[in-house]
């Protein structure tokens, strides 16, 4: 007897028939927050991304973040200049810079984007990821919502070939998701199977499936190649087939992705301080397996513009990329290379989490302590003062984390926050 169709009337018991509907799967990945905690924010809030009212224009140490309307907040993503939260029910609430769509909501109502406003959504969200100009949302059965615009060197160049979109796209793909990323102006979405998609600029390489050629507005192929998402291509080194991953991590102008069940690393974007960990300081347009990854046991990646930061399974930091402000942890006499080097100075702690702005890193240990370094004329670092840059990982003291955990840290181009649970 040949297979039912979905939809076809099956025949029951007792004679009667009823349309079989097929249920709807809920994802799960290593990369997804479910516990529910408050969001701390600081740095500079001059368009509203610290989600304090508008008369708060900046904040040194970290400061609770009230919700308007929302429950308990299991995830929390840093863009450019706006913060995208995550409620224990799935929902979205969003505030900063509304000018090219990024917070996915109307803000005409004067100073509406200073304080936190819901998304209208259709959906129950698990994980958000923000850009500079762009946000993205993963639903519990797979889905990918996006709203906002990519930019390049020239402006901004839409989010789809139809322009920016001010609220909630479904990207229409036939496909499950359960991870996605972004940098600076392009997304990556990693679905099930093992395959990522990419999607936005092109311009370093970030795509890593669009040739150089091509990579400035898609050429005489024209911008649909940039925005229509498309999956990366990824040969063996050795047999045959394409290599499929179980994580994806986005920097500013990078990506790096984790080869399933091997945990060898490959990266594909901008190199030009060595950041991509890579020896040749060029861009790199096609995925390239990273060898001076291949001694750390990778549990995740966060980069800034130049520099990134890599975990390890037993919860130590690397560092490689550029040195300028203490952006790497290393102290004031590192040198620049594309190999990762550890952080000594806190290789005691065991940390379960990073995250870097352009010039900032920070990460979470075990414990909740919080720990930033890096430039400081931001205030993210959240140690009250914007002179003194931070070369080494320095632990945050606040009334607020005296009493919380941090267990997530996010950075944007100005601002910090954190999630946090009680002690």
């Amino acid at each position: 007897m040949p297979a039912k169709r979905k939809g076809q009337p099956t025949p029951k018991v007792n004679g009667t028939t009823e349309e079989v509907i097929p249920k709807k799967v809920k994802v799960s990945h290593w990369s997804h927050h479910s516990e529910p905690g408050v969001v701390l924010a600081f740095g500079q809030g001059d368009v509203g991304q610290l989600g304090l009212g508008e008369d708060i224009m900046e904040r040194k140490k970290p400061t609770l973040v009230n919700l308007d309307g929302a429950k308990r907040v299991v995830d929390v993503v840093a863009g450019g200049m706006h913060t995208v939260c995550i409620t224990q029910d799935g929902e979205v609430y969003t505030f900063g810079c509304n000018d090219e769509g990024a917070l996915g909501r109307d803000t005409s109502e004067d100073g509406s984007e200073f304080s936190s406003g819901k998304v209208s959504l259709d959906a129950k969200i698990i994980q958000a990821t923000a850009g500079d100009s762009h946000t993205a949302a993963l639903t519990e059965d797979g889905k990918v919502y996006a709203w906002g615009t990519f930019r390049d060197g020239t402006g901004p160049i839409g989010l789809t070939v139809d322009g920016l979109k001010k609220t909630p796209y479904l990207i229409p793909l036939d496909e499950t998701f359960v991870q996605i990323a972004s940098g600076n102006d392009h997304l990556c979405l990693l679905t099930n199977s093992g395959e990522i998609y990419t999607m936005g600029c092109g311009e370093q390489g970030q795509l890593g499936r669009i040739a150089e050629c091509f990579s400035i507005r898609g050429g005489r192929k024209g911008v649909s190649i940039l925005l229509e998402p498309s999956v990366v291509i990824c040969k063996r080194v050795r047999g045959k087939g394409k290599v499929l991953f179980d994580g994806v991590w986005c920097s500013n102008y990078c990506t790096f992705a984790r080869v399933k069940g091997a945990g060898v690393i490959y990266g594909w974007g901008l190199n030009n301080y060595h950041h991509l960990g890579l020896e040749d300081i060029k861009s790199w347009f096609t995925p390239q397996p990273i060898p001076s990854f291949n001694d750390i046991k990778v549990e995740s990646i966060s980069g800034g513009q130049h520099h990134s930061i890599l975990l390890d399974k037993e919860g130590h930091m690397y560092a490689n990329g550029r040195t300028n402000y203490g952006r790497l942890g290393l102290g004031e006499d590192c040198e620049e290379s594309h190999i990762p080097t550890l952080i000594s100075t806190v290789k005691t702690e065991k940390f379960t989490n990073i995250g870097c702005g352009a010039s900032v890193s920070l990460g979470c240990t075990d414990t909740g302590d919080v720990y930033a370094w890096g430039m400081a004329s931001n205030l993210q670092l959240g140690n009250g003062d914007e002179d003194e840059d931070l070369h080494v990982p320095t632990k945050i003291t606040s009334k607020q984390l005296e009493v919380k955990k941090g267990i997530k840290v996010a950075a944007g181009g100005q601002h910090t926050v954190i999630l946090a649970v009680e002690k």
